[in-house]
């Protein structure tokens, strides 16, 4: 868009008539198709189409409990995850979308089974079947089109693990710290294994990592909020502002830095710095609030505006590095 708006000006300035516009816009290459569009384009639409079917069957199914009766949706089910495999396996240009289709399947048949049968297993059983079974399929396609939901469905078996190991209850209580805190270790881990460490063993991208950096980063903030306003202050806050200070330390560092991952880790921890300013300043508080509040918000203000320096700086510096290299 920097570039279309800088020729614009350059027509402008030098009263360029129509001809003359339409040979600078293909000097510069803006009357050309896009680069990859041709190959990426139909791959999009074919895994869009993909997720969309999968999808439908399985709110179709929801939608029509009684229609075919057990057996009947028992096979459709099957029917869509043995597909989604065929056609991975015997269309390489369809690859990601039918195993994307098999993937959602996996989910519809076992949230199906839990319906019909009642067996009295935990939903996080069933997640974490769901994310068993579909890990080789995701091992052999080597894509983010499959690492992506499939760190979806991982978290949230994590987070249901954690809902049930706690209680059963989503309130924050002290005494659930080290429930909360192997959660928090599970979902770190999950981010190790998408990441780049292991990218030669498991073939997942930039996009799984992130997807798994940003719902860890979200669980963390969520359990230290909700020990902040506990009616005394719970240790998840102070844990998670030391896990998401650590993490952005090693972000932050040359050889793992990503922008990425360290904004969302930046927003989570201003997020915590100012609610804990925010409990600290309104906890038991009589009077007017004017005074707090501008003060709550030039003191937001001011970690936010240091948080994107910050990263920007290190940004800048990560690219002087790599075209000095």
């Amino acid at each position: 868009m920097t570039l279309r708006l800088r020729l614009y000006e350059l027509a402008a300035r030098h009263r360029l008539d129509g001809t003359a516009q339409r040979r600078l816009r293909a000097w510069a290459g803006l009357e050309q198709e896009p680069p990859g569009v041709g190959h990426w384009l139909p791959q999009g639409a074919a895994v869009l189409a993909a997720a969309l079917a999968g999808l439908g069957i399985v709110f179709w199914v929801a939608a029509n409990w009684d229609a075919l009766g057990r057996v009947g949706q028992f096979a459709l089910l099957q029917c869509v995850v043995l597909a989604g495999c065929a056609v991975a396996w015997r269309w390489p240009s369809a690859r990601h979308a039918g195993a994307l289709a098999a993937l959602l399947g996996i989910g519809g048949l076992f949230a199906y089974f839990g319906q019909t049968y009642q067996t009295g297993a935990d939903p996080w059983q069933l997640f974490a079947l769901w994310a068993t079974l579909a890990l080789p399929l995701c091992v052999a396609l080597r894509s983010d089109v499959l690492w992506a939901p499939w760190a979806v469905v991982a978290a949230t078996g994590i987070s249901l693990w954690v809902h049930a190991h706690a209680g059963h209850r989503w309130t924050i209580e002290p005494e659930a710290l080290s429930v909360h805190a192997a959660g928090w270790g599970a979902a770190a881990a999950l981010v190790f294994v998408l990441g780049p460490a292991l990218r030669r063993h498991t073939g997942a991208g930039t996009w799984s990592w992130r997807t798994a950096l940003t719902l860890c980063v979200v669980m963390v903030s969520a359990t230290a909020l909700g020990g902040l306003f506990h009616r005394e202050v719970a240790p998840h806050y102070l844990l998670g502002l030391a896990l998401l200070a650590a993490a952005a330390g090693a972000l932050a560092w040359p050889r793992s830095f990503d922008l990425y991952g360290l904004s969302a880790v930046g927003l989570g921890l201003n997020t915590l710095l100012v609610a804990g300013l925010a409990r600290w300043l309104f906890d038991d508080h009589r009077g007017d609030p004017i005074g707090p509040l501008l003060l709550l918000g030039l003191v937001a203000a001011a970690l936010l505006a240091g948080t994107v320096t910050g990263v920007l700086k290190l940004a800048r510096a990560r690219v002087s590095q790599g075209a000095a290299a």
